[in-house]
């Protein structure tokens, strides 16, 4: 491009600033670095903020030296441009060893350090599938990073909007600290969305804490809340009642084989809450938990189903069998059933001989008004 004190100039030199900053928004980080040196109009629209208000930082397990760069990336990017950000994604991918872990956390210790002093915009974040109770992270570490993110939630908890910490697997202490420092300041949280499944460690009873339900009190005017049903209680269900009942919207649940989901709620609690939340639905996503006896105990009548799906494994087992499952769930749930059936067997037809048998069964609502999808996939 020529300069601009030429006579005659290019046609890039009278392109609208807000051309300008689009063609910036495609360009990487260091394509946007370059374009900068260009003239003052080009370093001008580098450092416009809406170039930076959403940002997904990558920390790759593999050692490679493009991964290792993406450290000091992250580091260059939250001290150069952090003020402006208003969404933050973090992901980490395939941590390999201790030595990884470690230099993650003191990563992220310098990038929400930072992020604490100079942004005041921040309303989502998101760091998934941290898996912190893996062997790779040493004690020392995980509880350093835990407290570092605690702090940094709560020096945030005034404008934090969304949270998603999907995958954390911490213990019951240790996630109840990281919610409750969005309320340590006012004693009152006012995050609208919250993401925390698998948040917390395998095979934890928390429907019966005492201290889980305590944290959620504090939360007000959830609009959505992603959990398991691990979570769920007749004093959970009383808790949303009481602090979100006009706000809430949406209730993702779901289940695992491997979470406790025998635990006794009433129905009762479900309809009182139901009741006072007039625009709450239910989402249920059940992982292996298929059995009709499991179900039947967990899909009560009075909960507003929007959508239920069931994934998992087909079994020649006798004690599992999948014919009653469905044909017991499809009279209630003929408009919300979605199943989809893997097989670890080249030839699945015996599961399409199943769910032809379903068809034929119950043809008319399928044919007149079902939503309804189910497959089988060979899983190879």
């Amino acid at each position: 491009m020529e300069d601009n004190s030429e006579p005659e100039q290019s046609s890039w030199a009278h392109l609208p600033d807000v051309c300008l900053r689009r063609v910036f928004h495609w360009l990487d980080d260091r394509d946007r670095s370059r374009a900068a040196l260009v003239c003052k109009k080009w370093s001008w629209a580098m450092h416009s903020g809406s170039l930076w208000r959403i940002r997904t930082i990558t920390f790759y397990g593999r050692p490679s030296r493009a991964h290792t760069l993406e450290f000091q990336s992250a580091l260059w990017y939250v001290k150069k441009f952090g003020k402006y950000l208003e969404h933050l994604e973090i992901k980490l991918s395939n941590p390999y060893n201790t030595a990884f872990t470690q230099k993650f956390q003191v990563t992220m210790r310098g990038l929400l350090s930072h992020l604490s002093k100079c942004n005041s915009r921040l309303v989502s974040l998101s760091i998934k599938y941290l898996a912190l109770d893996h062997f790779i992270w040493k004690n020392v570490v995980r509880a350093q990073f835990i407290k570092n993110l605690a702090t940094f939630l709560k020096r945030m908890s005034k404008q934090l909007d969304y949270l998603n910490l999907k995958g954390a697997r911490v213990t019951l202490e240790e996630g109840c600290e990281l919610l409750n420092s969005l309320s340590c300041l006012t004693n009152k949280s006012f995050v609208s969305k919250i993401n925390i499944e698998d948040f917390f460690s395998l095979h934890l009873p928390v429907y019966s804490s005492a201290l889980f339900h305590q944290t959620m009190s504090k939360f007000h005017n959830l609009v959505t809340l992603t959990f398991n049903y691990n979570c769920i209680s007749d004093e959970l269900l009383d808790i949303l009642q009481e602090h979100s009942a006009r706000s809430l919207c949406t209730l993702n649940i779901k289940c695992h084989i491997h979470d406790p989901h025998g635990q006794a709620v009433w129905g009762m609690s479900w309809a009182k809450l139901a009741k006072s939340a007039p625009k709450l639905t239910v989402n249920f996503f059940f992982e292996r938990v298929m059995k009709h006896d499991h179900l039947a105990r967990i899909l009560l009548v009075e909960i507003p189903v929007r959508s239920i799906s069931l994934r998992s494994c087909y079994f020649s087992d006798p004690d599992w069998i999948m014919r009653p499952t469905l044909t017991n769930l499809l009279p209630a749930y003929w408009h919300v059933l979605q199943v989809r059936i893997y097989t670890a067997r080249q030839e699945t037809s015996e599961e399409d001989q199943l769910l032809c048998d379903i068809y034929r069964k119950f043809k008319y609502l399928i044919d007149s008004e079902l939503n309804y999808f189910v497959i089988t996939y060979p899983m190879v």
